[in-house]
């Protein structure tokens, strides 16, 4: 790309702006704002961003951090979702999960581990970028809520190793809500998070503006009706408890939407109805929820594509009547074929990520509540091995957390369509 287009893209108001960094992002009815200016974004997730610093080479790491933070803002990507720690070690759910853990066992904390956050948000604030920062996980991937339930009892060792059926899944996180041990080993993990100071500013968190804002879980769901209850008092309590430490910052729950909800749009409503709940978020998986069958998935796409935008359209509706903004903060779809290797093509990913930019871009002409948009995810410069599928201990983390195919989803720095897409839409948004 041509140096002069990439300060085109950064040119832009409001956008991409030199300045954004010195103020915290607050709402303004269904809208973002920046020192009282609009504030709409691009973004991607990047969830082991605060964990690449930690490596076994931590010179290593933190070049590679370095490197891909430039790739990203030169390609006009200022806003990251990011993992704030894992708790607990060792196979869980039949996979490898995410290491090094911030919750190394219940009440055992390693400080160490929030200096790769600390160092990766000095960076990304040199960078005028901003991070959304999710507290916990419904999955299993980085311990969440199944590790609570293991360290108070109500899951064994043994269970907690086997791979469940979705079903077994269910039942088990389900029981988090109504855990009231486990829920307080949560909050004192949030309180933890919450009152550190970073190590290499002196910033305190709760007064540092790279800081956009709080999630408080990657994808909370219910997962039963009978936890309806307990899930939605936990979500209230937990956003008051964030706001009382923390008056500077925005919060959000984290969740996929209707879909995860149990499909009652009721609920997905009344819980993000909460005053110290600043804006909604969805997610967007048409391989996890089978709207297509065909690998190939250019088959099905005109589907994927009906449901998405009716989808989307149910959300902003919501929005509207709650008069807040509206983040489509997960999105994504696996390479042509569902290949796993670089040399694959991304046509159907690119035209679904086209049709969702062009959602985004329609709301924000139209001064609608879609204020940004989070691809799934950022693979950098790592790099899928030939012949092994999933990710195994000392390799390179990438977009795909540990649990899936690595290489399925992940938007890695040589997916040159991709990115011309990107700069694209930055340059319409103008």
């Amino acid at each position: 790309m041509p140096r002069y287009f990439i300060a085109i893209i950064f040119s832009l108001p409001f956008y991409v702006s030199s300045q954004i960094n010195n103020a915290f992002v607050k709402t303004d009815g269904p809208q973002f704002m920046i020192d009282q200016k609009p504030y709409h974004y691009i973004g991607t997730n990047y969830w082991y961003g605060g964990i690449l610093a930690l490596q076994e080479d931590q010179q290593r790491g933190k070049e590679r951090l370095r490197k891909e933070l430039d790739f990203l803002k030169e390609n006009g990507i200022t806003n990251l979702r990011i993992l704030a720690g894992a708790e607990g070690t060792g196979i869980i759910n039949g996979v490898n999960r995410v290491t090094p853990p911030l919750q190394k066992k219940q009440g055992e904390y390693n400080e160490d581990v929030l200096k790769g956050l600390d160092f990766l948000l000095v960076e990304m604030g040199k960078r005028d970028m901003k991070v959304v920062l999710y507290l916990s996980n419904n999955w299993e991937w980085s311990g969440g809520f199944l590790q609570y339930l293991n360290w108070n009892g109500l899951i064994s060792d043994a269970v907690l190793k086997e791979k469940p059926s979705w079903d077994e899944l269910r039942d088990q996180v389900s029981r988090f809500y109504s855990c009231d041990p486990c829920k307080a080993a949560y909050k004192k993990q949030v309180e933890y998070i919450l009152k550190h100071t970073n190590s290499y500013s002196g910033i305190a968190y709760i007064n540092d503006p790279t800081i956009m804002s709080w999630e408080i879980a990657n994808e909370p769901r219910p997962m039963r009706p009978s936890a309806i209850p307990y899930y939605k008092a936990w979500l209230s309590a937990t956003a008051s408890l964030v706001k009382s430490l923390d008056k500077n910052h925005l919060l959000t729950l984290g969740t996929e939407g209707i879909i995860g909800t149990e499909n009652d749009s009721a609920l997905y409503t009344a819980i993000h109805s909460d005053k110290n709940v600043d804006y909604l978020t969805i997610h967007i998986w048409p391989k996890n929820w089978a709207w297509y069958k065909d690998t190939s998935m250019a088959g099905g796409m005109q589907e994927v594509i009906q449901k998405t935008g009716e989808y989307i359209n149910k959300h902003e509706s919501i929005a509207i009547g709650l008069q807040k903004p509206l983040v489509i903060e997960e999105f994504g779809m696996p390479r042509d074929g569902q290949s796993y290797s670089l040399n694959s093509t991304t046509a159907s990913r690119d035209y679904y990520f086209k049709f969702i930019l062009n959602c985004f871009y329609k709301s924000m002409f139209n001064k609608g509540p879609i204020a940004g948009i989070n691809f799934w995810a950022f693979a950098g410069t790592a790099r899928p091995k030939p012949g092994q599928v999933f990710w195994k201990e000392g390799d390179d983390y990438m977009g795909d957390p540990p649990q899936e195919e690595q290489g399925l989803n992940a938007v890695f720095d040589t997916d040159q369509s991709t990115w011309e897409l990107i700069r694209k839409y930055l340059l319409k948004i103008k």
